[in-house]
C-alpha cells in the first residue's frame, strides 16, 4: 500500500493500516480498533451513542471519550427511563458536573431525548427507527476528502427523529452516529478496520 495511494493512512508498528486521526492518541486508537464502526443495535446502546455525538457536535471526539465514565455516572448509564425522570433539579446538578460538557442546551436534549425514546417504544423503538435507515451502499473512500458530512438518508433520520421529539439530531450529528454504530462503513479503503462489521463487506482493492 503506498501512501501516494492512501494518503490518510498510517500504518503503525504493529504492521495495520489505520487513518491519521486513529493513529495517535492511545484512546482514539483503541475505540478505533474495538468500538468505531462496529454494529449498535440495543436501545440503550444507541441512545448513549445518540448523547454523546450530540455533545461532540463543536468538540473533538477524544474530548468526548475521555470524558466518557464522567458522562455514564452522570446520566445514569444512559438508561433511558432513568434520565427521562430528570427535572430541573438535575440539570443543576450536571451543570456543576465539571466531568462532562458542561452544555445547558446539550444536557437540555439528552434528557428531552431520553423522554422521547420511551414514547418511541410504542412505534418500535429507537433502534428500529435509526436502522430503517441503512442505505442500500456504503461509501468506499480512499481518503477524508472523499466523505461527506451528510447524506440523504442522514437527512432523512435526523427530520425522522425530529419528528418523534428528539432535539440536537442535525443530518451531520445524525452520519457521523452512522458511521459509529455500523449503519455506513467509512474506513478508508486499506484500514485494517474496512468490512469487519459484519453488516458490510470490505470492497475490493484495485
Amino acid at each position: 500500500m503506498s501512501e501516494q495511494q492512501h494518503p490518510d493512512l498510517v500504518v503503525g508498528e504493529d504492521g495495520l493500516a489505520r487513518p491519521t486521526w486513529a493513529a495517535g492518541d492511545p484512546l482514539l486508537r483503541a475505540y478505533y480498533d474495538t468500538e468505531w464502526g462496529m454494529p449498535v443495535r440495543d436501545e440503550q446502546g444507541l441512545f448513549e451513542r445518540l448523547s454523546l455525538e450530540a455533545f461532540q457536535s463543536g468538540l473533538s471526539w477524544v474530548t468526548i471519550l475521555r470524558k466518557r465514565t464522567a458522562f455514564r455516572a452522570a446520566f445514569a448509564g444512559f438508561e433511558p427511563d432513568r434520565v427521562a425522570a430528570y427535572d430541573v433539579g438535575d440539570v443543576e446538578r450536571l451543570m456543576g458536573d465539571a466531568g462532562i460538557v458542561r452544555n445547558r442546551r446539550k444536557i437540555e436534549a439528552t434528557i428531552t431525548n431520553a423522554r422521547a425514546t420511551v414514547l418511541l417504544r410504542e412505534r418500535g423503538g429507537l433502534a428500529e427507527l435509526i436502522w430503517s435507515f441503512q442505505p442500500s451502499a456504503t461509501p468506499e473512500p480512499r481518503s477524508y476528502a472523499d466523505l461527506q458530512s451528510q447524506s440523504p438518508e442522514s437527512v432523512a433520520l435526523s427530520k425522522a427523529l425530529k419528528r418523534e421529539g428528539y432535539a440536537h439530531v442535525g443530518p451531520t450529528t445524525m452520519f457521523a452516529l452512522m458511521e459509529a454504530v455500523g449503519i455506513i462503513d467509512t474506513h478508508l479503503l486499506g484500514s485494517h478496520r474496512r468490512g469487519t462489521s459484519g453488516v458490510w463487506p470490505a470492497a475490493p482493492l484495485d
